[in-house]
């Protein structure tokens, strides 16, 4: 054991890698469906780590990594954030800043009566809200405070256990309050309502492994026998009469020569034609009455698949039953919607925002017609533009520590961590616009937010590791009672502003309160409970506004606490 703490001491780099390889272990584990997840598991490995092995900490390793997750995350939510502040999401934006604040609030009335220096009072903002982030605009804004470095080293371990103290019941009480408590209080049943929700959406529910016309693609060839119903009708004809499954006529065979589907073509009996449309529906629908054939040159139609980023206006805003019928959606399927890194159920009462990035599949010429109407393709790429994320990063920080903010009589500077991850904000939202600026592949943005927080987490537990036990006994048995209040105040009061003054719909109101709260796995219990989807609706216009506030939160106590 004293070879390896010697080994660990000298060469802290493959420290901390072993930290974070512990950290995804633990956070892996499941107990009774309640895990740590990786970040909060890479703190508790590095304060294990940090028992026995004084491991030196850079501190200019932490910044870079923490500001490149930073970025990283703003980049994410950048697209959805002026969309979030826009129509029916103003909702759960503002439950957001009622939940945030009221959060901020509590938080300072605890560390005020227990008496909590500035790392323990900023550990039980980041554990009990959830929301790690705020433990390195916290560790920057303590680094700041004239006090000895000796001070500032032991606030700054203090974040990381008061953080280990708060967050376990920050999560296991979020969840276990907006899958079981929320719906109590509200007297609700959530698969009731959620069955509401998808009927007034127009979402329809179909049996397991079933999926809607509107997110698959099939081409199959079907003769035409003389009682089929389609003969004796034009293509327009057959089409509209069965619209509601969307099954279009790529092409036509009659008598050896292929045909293109122009709306006035009559079809006759023996003509083969090529149709394209949901899977079941072909089989369920066509098969019985008319007889499939192989016909490999009538089939090979190119076929193309793509993502697109919605930045038209006179896409964005209109709901997805609107586009199904124009004359540009002829044979067009959408598979799937992501807004933000959140997937959202497909209704043809769905409302396309922009940023929105749209999956379709469908005729090579159609997908491309399509794609110049609703925004740019987005290629796949492993370039990353580095010049502007280095400007980005550099510019967003220095503007963090030019913008001060007043609180009381003092003036607390925004911090290079704020600015950071409003320039991503920047960055993210400019890519609607201008789609070919500042491009990132989706796994460089991963790897950004996903080891840059676990590393800069357990670097934080490794420096708190020799003085957890001495701090925990410090803080005491209140620190733990007092991040159980911070959890629940935020979702008490926002449970009731959400349902009684803004009169949302309590599904999109429990998704929106675990946006505010930063917790996917929040909505993910939520969606569970109700066996639906539905509730992604709240939560991606409150997330972007919960990052932001939170983050921000690590450093506004650090002022309050140690003003």
């Amino acid at each position: 054991m004293a070879w390896l703490e010697a080994f660990l001491v000298k060469y802290p780099e493959l420290a901390l890698f072993l930290v974070i390889a512990i950290g995804y272990a633990i956070g892996r584990l499941k107990f009774g469906g309640f895990g740590l997840g990786p970040v909060t598991g890479s703190l508790f490995a590095g304060i294990l780590v940090g028992q026995f092995a004084h491991v030196p900490v850079s501190g200019m390793a932490k910044s870079f990594l923490f500001l490149l997750f930073l970025f990283g995350i703003g980049y994410s939510v950048g697209p959805q954030f002026m969309q979030a502040l826009r129509r029916d999401g103003l909702k759960p934006v503002l439950l957001a800043v009622v939940c945030a604040t009221t959060g901020l609030l509590t938080a300072i009335a605890v560390a005020k009566v227990l008496g909590l220096d500035p790392g323990f009072a900023a550990g039980l903002v980041s554990g009990a809200l959830t929301e790690s982030p705020a433990m390195g605009t916290a560790t920057e804004a303590i680094n700041a405070l004239p006090l000895p470095a000796e001070d500032r080293a032991r606030f700054v371990a203090h974040i990381a256990v008061a953080d280990a103290v708060c967050y376990i019941f920050g999560a296991a009480g979020l969840i276990l309050f907006l899958s079981i408590g929320a719906p109590r209080l509200l007297g609700i049943d959530l698969k009731e309502e959620a069955l509401k929700l998808e009927r007034q959406l127009g979402i329809t529910r179909t049996a397991p492994g079933v999926v809607s016309a509107y997110r698959s693609f099939e081409l199959r060839a079907y003769r035409l026998a003389a009682d089929t119903p389609a003969v004796g009708k034009t293509v327009a004809q057959a089409e509209a009469g069965v619209a509601a499954h969307r099954l279009f006529i790529q092409r036509i065979r009659r008598d050896g020569t292929l045909l293109e589907p122009w709306p006035d073509l009559m079809l006759a009996p023996g003509d083969v034609i090529a149709v394209s449309g949901r899977r079941t529906v072909l089989v369920e629908l066509l098969g019985p009455r008319v007889e499939e054939v192989e016909d490999h040159p009538l089939l090979d139609i190119p076929v193309a698949a793509v993502e697109v980023l919605l930045t038209s206006p006179e896409v964005a805003g209109r709901r997805l039953a609107d586009s199904a019928d124009a004359e540009w959606t002829r044979s067009l399927y959408l598979r799937g919607v992501k807004r933000g890194d959140q997937a959202v159920p497909i209704s043809a009462g769905l409302v396309l925002e922009r940023g929105d990035l749209l999956s379709l599949v469908g005729p090579e010429p159609v997908v491309a017609r399509a794609a110049k109407r609703i925004g740019a393709v987005v290629a796949p790429t492993t370039e990353t533009d580095f010049v502007t994320l280095g400007l980005a990063i550099f510019l967003g920080g220095l503007a963090g520590v030019l913008i001060t903010i007043p609180v009381g009589d003092m003036k607390i500077s925004l911090s290079t961590s704020v600015g950071t991850l409003l320039a991503g904000l920047l960055v993210g939202h400019l890519r609607t616009r201008h789609p070919l600026f500042g491009r990132i592949p989706d796994g460089a943005i991963s790897l950004m937010t996903a080891l840059g927080l676990a590393a800069f987490v357990a670097m934080t537990g490794l420096h708190a590791g020799p003085i957890f036990l001495t701090a925990l006994a410090e803080a005491g048995i209140g620190l733990f009672f007092g991040g159980m209040l911070v959890t629940l105040m935020p979702l008490v009061v926002g449970l009731y502003f959400g349902r009684y003054v803004l009169k949302m719909n309590p599904i999109l109101l429990l998704g929106a309160l675990a946006g505010a709260q930063t917790m996917t796995a929040g909505m993910a219990a939520v969606q569970e409970r109700s066996e639906s989807p539905v509730a992604v609706l709240g939560y991606t216009p409150a997330v972007p506004i919960g990052h932001i506030l939170l983050t921000t939160w690590g450093t506004i106590i650090v002022g309050v606490v140690a003003g």
